[in-house]
């Protein structure tokens, strides 16, 4: 282990502690980072609230300040206030826009604002190939000229960008937030077909009318944007992230606990709360949240495949196949968003998991991946009691479903990599511990102070 690993800090958490009480769910990270970009559109002030204090936000901001952007984030009101008077910059540093997706969304904002734009390749999490194609050809169409040189993309709109048909292959999320960002303000219509409509795009897209965009929601996932000479400034506050919500939701039932949500929203949740439903789980949906409840059976086995919402959703997959460890009986997961996303299995099986990966389609979902050798399928036999383990995060969902795994494990498990955590979950380690998990942060300086803490 390098010196750098040694110095990081990481959670220690001890299984079996069922959890009770009440927390509030975050703002959600997928919405936050995207309308943080989008205020780049005007040089008018916005103002965000019930913005999540996580890594991806800060991240973010530094690439907005890098370009001109004067912000002001109260963290105790969750209050965000961004002006871009000015673009200082064109030029997307790899030290910042390196680290995750966002600076391809920078390229309409900067386009619009000042001809051009010059990004790094993109970073972000390690769940397959996420090429950026479908982002290039559509920019393409609205009239942008782009070159690719030394690991940058040089960008180019001398005639201003236009509107255009753009035909997704399939409907990825965040070029349907590039190209409603990017349209808002190119001349004429732009139509993207085969769109994502995810419940962040929809708070993306409530956010860019409040600044005075153009866009109308039409059947068959075509989103229509007809274009405005400017866009103004706008206080909008963000939905709660659905995410967040599921895997304390899941938390309750692994821990066979009571948990409270205050801030998650049913319209969001509903295929979640349908699968639960199915599996016989008991929550309880009230005005302010709804209240998850646990109990002493496992639950059934269940048939799951992700899809595009108003599917199940990718990010739901990992914490629900912890689930599905103690489910009594043999369930299948089919993932069809991303090819690579059970990577995390492996240290489930150290843990005493019995799950098996297929590059067979295991559904009925139209997949991209059939016919392809990706392990893209899980079997998954339970009930099975999970031990203690040293854990290795790879990316944000995959972080939070070996702590899910911990704290239904037996013994005191060590999980690494909690800087994934930070980026996309806010304060989860301190809302566990609100609910009466048995988790201590470790900063290896103090190390021999702090491990008896949980012994």
């Amino acid at each position: 282990m390098t010196d750098i690993a040694k110095a990081a800090p990481y959670y220690l958490i001890r299984g079996g502690t069922p959890l009770h009480g009440e927390v509030t769910v975050s703002g959600a990270k997928n919405a936050v980072t995207k309308m943080t970009i989008a205020s780049l559109l005007t040089e008018e002030p916005c103002t965000l609230r019930n913005v999540p204090l996580i890594g991806d936000l800060y991240l973010t901001l530094s690439l907005c300040q890098e370009m001109g952007s004067e912000v002001t984030l109260d963290e105790q009101e969750h209050l965000l206030s961004i002006r871009t008077p000015a673009i200082h910059s064109t030029s997307v540093s790899a030290t910042i826009g390196g680290l995750n997706r966002m600076a391809i969304l920078t390229v309409g904002p900067l386009l619009h604002r000042c001809g051009e734009a010059d990004i790094p390749l993109p970073g972000g999490d390690r769940i397959g190939a996420r090429p950026i194609d479908f982002h290039l050809n559509g920019l393409q169409q609205m009239g942008a000229t782009i070159v690719e040189l030394g690991g940058r993309y040089y960008m180019s709109a001398p005639r201003g960008l236009h509107g255009a048909t753009i035909r997704l292959p399939f409907p990825s999320v965040m070029a349907t937030e590039n190209f409603l960002i990017t349209a808002s303000l190119a001349r004429g219509v732009t139509i993207i077909e085969n769109a994502a409509l995810e419940p962040e795009i929809i708070d993306l897209i409530k956010f860019l009318q409040k600044m005075g965009a153009i866009i109308e929601q039409k059947v068959d996932r075509r989103i229509v944007i007809e274009g405005v000479q400017r866009l103004r400034g706008a206080r909008h506050t963000l939905l709660s992230d659905r995410n967040e919500a599921v895997s304390l939701a899941i938390a309750a039932y692994l821990t066979k606990g009571d948990i409270y949500l205050r801030g998650a929203q049913q319209d969001t949740l509903l295929t979640f709360l349908n699968t639960l439903s199915k599996m016989g789980l008991h929550f309880e949906v009230e005005d302010e949240g709804i209240r998850f409840i646990g109990d002493d059976r496992p639950p059934p086995p269940i048939a799951l495949e992700t899809d595009v919402h108003p599917g199940f959703m990718t990010d739901w997959q990992q914490p629900f196949t912890i689930l599905l460890t103690q489910a009594d009986g043999i369930s299948v997961v089919h993932e069809t968003i991303y090819e690579d996303r059970f990577g995390y299995t492996h240290a489930l099986k150290t843990m005493g998991a019995h799950i098996g990966l297929y590059t067979k389609c295991l559904g009925e979902v139209p997949c991209r991946f059939r016919e392809k050798q990706y392990l893209h399928s899980c079997v998954v036999r339970g009930p099975t009691p999970l031990s203690a383990a040293r854990l290795d995060i790879p990316d944000i969902r995959a972080g939070c479903s070996y702590i899910l795994a911990a704290l239904c494990a037996e013994g005191t498990s060590e999980v690494h990599g909690v800087e994934h955590i930070e980026r996309g979950y806010e304060r989860l380690d301190e809302k566990l511990r609100a609910l009466g998990a048995q988790l201590e942060v470790i900063h290896p300086s103090a190390e021999d102070d702090s491990l008896d803490a949980l012994a």
